[in-house]
């Protein structure tokens, strides 16, 4: 085994690990846990032992359980060497050990043996760095707003910075402000207003843009290549350049607050980047299965509906995830055109509620989890979609 590899890997991977347990003593700071002594070099040192033995145990046992054997050995040793600390704080190190041990499961003795493997080992775990480094900085204020909203206006007003949650409360104590936010507010109203837009705004989006893109990726027309380059031209002008004569013209055809006019906006919106993302996608698709329906006496109109959706099933699940995303995030355009409370979508709701001078600032905070909480979810569950939808289409074949 080459030495120089070795101890590269072993001093940044050990201060990568080193890293993430910082991050989990500054969250556990947050929740209250008073650390006196950091001990950084004892725990530096425990690091390099566990990506040590990691290295030394290699294949000798099945990854599974290496991992668990090393993360509780970690656990163990990490509780020996420091100050007491509770029950929670160990769980988090041993699933912190666990992820860590996980992601260096491709580093063995062979490996290290390999041309060019310091390089890959730095740039591997500069990457990790930045991974970390940015999901924190993004997440922290998510943490914030979360931890807020179950606070009370007492703890809020005797320590602003203490971000720790009580749960010896009751639940009705510690969910106070999301019944409050449902009962007093009316957030009911509100996410079913954002689902009705959003969904519409789907369900039109992708009337219009499926066929459209079709059109652009298969027939042949006049100013087609005009049309296929510059279909996104409307994302060169900012949004507040189009409020102001939307606003006019809305306010004479009688569409303002009504969720009819944001769905004509939205709609106007997305479909060119939903119609740019499904020509790619249609494009393709081989010609020859076209051919083949036409053949067997589809028209155009059945080869779209029986052949092409089918077959662009992760495009069109990845369009619509994108066109909901912006749907029920979106905030400009219902600043300007809702004014009636009863037609506020959730995003317009928040900024309703943070003009009011004595809305409670937990409330905001559950409203802001409200908003956020679903789309987190959506997103998460489709992301494979989405993904999938986006890079599908950039080979053809």
């Amino acid at each position: 085994m080459k030495y120089k590899p070795l101890i590269i890997f072993l001093t940044i991977s050990s201060v990568f690990f080193l890293s993430i347990i910082s991050i989990w003593k500054i969250m556990a700071t947050l929740q209250g846990l008073n650390l006196q002594n950091l001990n950084i070099n004892q725990n530096f040192l425990l690091c390099i032992l566990t990506t040590f033995l990691f290295i030394f145990i290699g294949n000798k046992l099945d990854h599974l359980i290496k991992i668990i054997i090393l993360s509780t050995l970690f656990t163990a040793l990490y509780y020996y060497l420091n100050e007491p600390t509770p029950l929670w704080f160990y769980f988090g190190l041993f699933l912190i050990t666990l992820f860590f041990t996980s992601r260096i499961r491709k580093y063995n003795k062979d490996f290290l043996k390999e041309d060019y493997v310091t390089e890959k080992i730095i740039f591997d775990f500069i990457s990790l760095f930045g991974i970390i480094f940015f999901a924190f900085v993004i997440l922290f204020p998510f943490y914030i707003m979360f931890v807020t909203s179950f606070k009370t206006q007492i703890a809020l007003l005797v320590n602003p910075l203490d971000f720790s949650i009580d749960f010896k409360n009751n639940l009705y104590d510690v969910f106070k402000s999301y019944f409050v936010i449902f009962k007093t507010y009316n957030f009911g109203r509100y996410i079913l207003t954002s689902s009705f837009v959003s969904i519409g705004t789907v369900i039109i989006t992708l009337i219009f843009a499926i066929p459209a893109a079709y059109a652009v990726a298969r027939l042949n027309f006049f100013g087609k290549t005009f049309l296929s380059t510059s279909i996104l031209i409307i994302y060169m002008f900012p949004a507040i350049v189009l409020v102001i004569p939307l606003y006019t013209v809305f306010s004479q055809l009688g569409l303002r607050n009504s969720v009819e006019g944001l769905l004509i906006v939205y709609t106007a919106t997305t479909l060119p980047v939903a119609i740019y993302m499904l020509q790619g996608y249609f494009k393709s698709i081989p010609k020859e299965i076209e051919d083949a329906g036409l053949m067997d006496g589809q028209n155009w109109f059945g080869i779209i509906l029986k052949i092409i959706i089918p077959l662009s099933l992760p495009a069109i699940a990845s369009v619509a995830l994108y066109v909901f995303m912006i749907a029920w995030n979106e905030f400009l355009f219902s600043l300007m055109f809702l004014d009636n409370p009863k037609s506020f979508t959730l995003s317009r709701a928040i900024n309703h509620l943070t003009g009011d001078a004595e809305t409670p600032r937990q409330y905001l905070m559950a409203g802001s989890v409200v908003v956020t909480l679903p789309i987190l979810l959506i997103f998460v569950y489709f992301e494979k979609y989405l993904v999938s939808g986006l890079t599908a289409g950039s080979v053809k074949g």
